[in-house]
């Protein structure tokens, strides 16, 4: 198969013929429909977060089941899947909880000693599995946890996109923050995610949604997704201009970029007992809190990894959603490129101009 190598960080992705094993008794191989470009495999492909090299990147997917272990008993050959990163184990603390995107038993890798799932054509030698899925491949060989089976009708470039954007953003407005009709909300930064959580919003019927971003353009896609304000995220008074219109400040504030000034700016918006919820990946060594007044107004910030979702449950509902004309995921997809076209699809998200580019597979 043809896939995208990242041989080293800092480095473009190079188009490659590898060769992936047959299933384990618990795995899935997945002939990939279309994988989204995210801004997480940004930050392994620059260096930002470490990794083993060479790795294929890649995990906002969808495909065709191809073939299934032994063991399998969740999908079957010919299902339409969306893949997600936060696989789970199913009986842990925090899966017989309900967090199971908090599961640290999910990664699945096979046993020692096991054959890798991915190795070059030419020498054998192993590329590594990133995030369990590495999607930018035209097959995708995961446990079965990893992949939940969808309404066949969806179409599979639009469903790719819920496997990470979408969960996220979706997961932490109804998962995370719990958002009840009339809330005010704000979502600070306009991307994939961003969009996803306004969309969201509206769903849950927030009572206003300012959407925070730079860019004009994103602003413009936060209206068309249900945006009722939209303010330029780098003006000296954003913050200010968030307070006022909502008289006193926003119950939810949701950062969707992953840096520290845009976490800061969702703390500096929350009226009293709100809270803000930080979903980008920032850099490591990076922190984001609270001043005293905040803590004695009753302000809360906490972290949602990938909208603290329940992807076999949500993924299917999101489907349903768009299936209904309720998720709008046509205006979060702002190109459709072949995957030899993926470098210059991570240049256009460094520009930061436009919304999801989505690789479709022939």
């Amino acid at each position: 198969m043809k896939a995208a190598i990242l041989e080293k960080a800092g480095q473009p992705l190079v188009i490659d013929d590898l060769t992936v094993s047959k299933p384990g008794p618990h795995e899935v191989l997945i002939r990939t429909a279309a994988c989204g470009l995210c801004h997480s495999d940004l930050h392994f492909i620059e260096g930002t977060y470490p990794h083993a090299m060479p790795a294929v990147p890649g995990h906002e997917a969808a495909g065709i089941v191809e073939a299934v272990g032994s063991e399998v008993r969740t999908v079957k050959v010919g299902d339409a899947v969306v893949t997600c990163l936060s696989a789970y184990c199913g009986h842990c603390e925090f899966c017989v909880t309900g967090r199971m995107a908090l599961c640290l038993g999910g990664d699945t890798r096979r046993a020692a000693g096991d054959a890798p799932r991915l190795t070059r054509s030419s020498d054998g030698s192993t590329v590594n599995q990133m995030l369990n899925l590495s999607a930018f491949a035209e097959m995708m060989l995961v446990h079965e946890h990893a992949c939940v089976a969808i309404n066949p009708d969806m179409p599979l470039d639009r469903a790719a996109v819920i496997g990470c954007a979408v969960t996220t953003g979706a997961g932490a407005v109804f998962n995370a923050c719990k958002v009840t009709p009339g809330e005010t909300v704000a979502v600070v930064g306009c991307g994939g995610v961003g969009l996803a959580t306004i969309n969201a919003a509206r769903i849950a019927g927030a009572g206003r949604i300012i959407a925070a971003d730079p860019m004009p353009e994103k602003r413009e896609l936060a209206k068309k997704l249900g945006a009722t304000d939209v303010i330029d995220a780098l003006d000296p008074d954003a913050a200010k201009q968030i307070v006022e219109l909502t008289k006193g400040g926003v119950d939810h504030a949701i950062e969707a970029v992953g840096r520290p000034a845009s976490a800061n700016l969702a703390v500096a918006t929350l009226r009293r007992g709100g809270t803000a919820t930080i979903l980008g990946m920032m850099p490591l060594n990076e922190k984001v809190g609270l001043a005293a007044m905040d803590l004695l107004s009753g302000k809360k910030l906490q972290g949602a990894i990938m909208g603290a979702n329940r992807f076999p449950v949500d993924l299917p509902r999101l489907v349903d959603f768009y299936m209904r004309g309720l998720l709008d995921l046509d205006t979060i997809i702002a190109e459709r490129i072949p995957l030899s076209g993926i470098n210059e699809g991570f240049e256009k998200m460094k520009a930061g101009h436009t919304a999801r580019s989505v690789i479709v597979f022939e």
